[in-house]
């Protein structure tokens, strides 16, 4: 009987899912969408790295950290794709990635808020990102605008709002 509450107590940690060690989870792969909304231009951005860990059970201690190379943007137009990637705009020779790193994470209803700053072309803002869960994703999005950035699309800010979405497939 001695023996037997210790292995109980094993086994139920060992298959609980709810266990703290069973609770970090990191990010696998992204496909991450963006449009520039007054010119109906919608793109993809590849190259995707991660050093992000998500604590469902402590998110505090979660941390959101990531990167995607520029010379990735595609339009589906290669003329426009050369013209972005320039000097001009995203100057992907001297900006090759474009980063972010949280500040923190935290809970409101069913989402999860994801503050950190979000760094393009050298320029570094603020931004908050809104997560839902859907399975083994994590479906992201935010809005920006470009001119803050440095990339002046159009000459008016409101003009520039660029809308974005991020998958982010999880561990298991």
């Amino acid at each position: 009987m001695k023996m037997l509450f210790p292995f109980c107590f094993f086994l139920l940690t060992l298959v609980n899912p709810f266990s703290e060690r069973r609770m970090d989870r990191k990010i696998n792969s992204a496909k991450i969408t963006f449009e520039f909304v007054s010119k109906k231009v919608k793109g993809t951005i590849e190259g995707f790295e991660s050093e992000s860990t998500i604590e469902w059970e402590n998110l505090e201690n979660s941390y959101f950290k990531g990167s995607v190379l520029a010379k990735t943007l595609d339009t589906n137009n290669g003329l426009r794709n050369w013209s972005l990637r320039s000097g001009k705009y995203f100057d992907v020779d001297d900006h090759p990635k474009i980063t972010f790193e949280s500040t923190s994470v935290t809970k409101s209803n069913d989402q999860l808020l994801v503050t950190g700053m979000l760094t393009i072309k050298g320029t570094e803002k603020e931004i908050t990102i809104i997560f839902r869960k859907s399975g083994q994703q994590l479906i992201g999005t935010t809005s920006l605008f470009s001119i803050d950035y440095g990339i002046k699309i159009k000459k008016n800010r409101e003009d520039n709002l660029v809308n974005v979405k991020m998958i982010f497939d999880i561990d298991p």
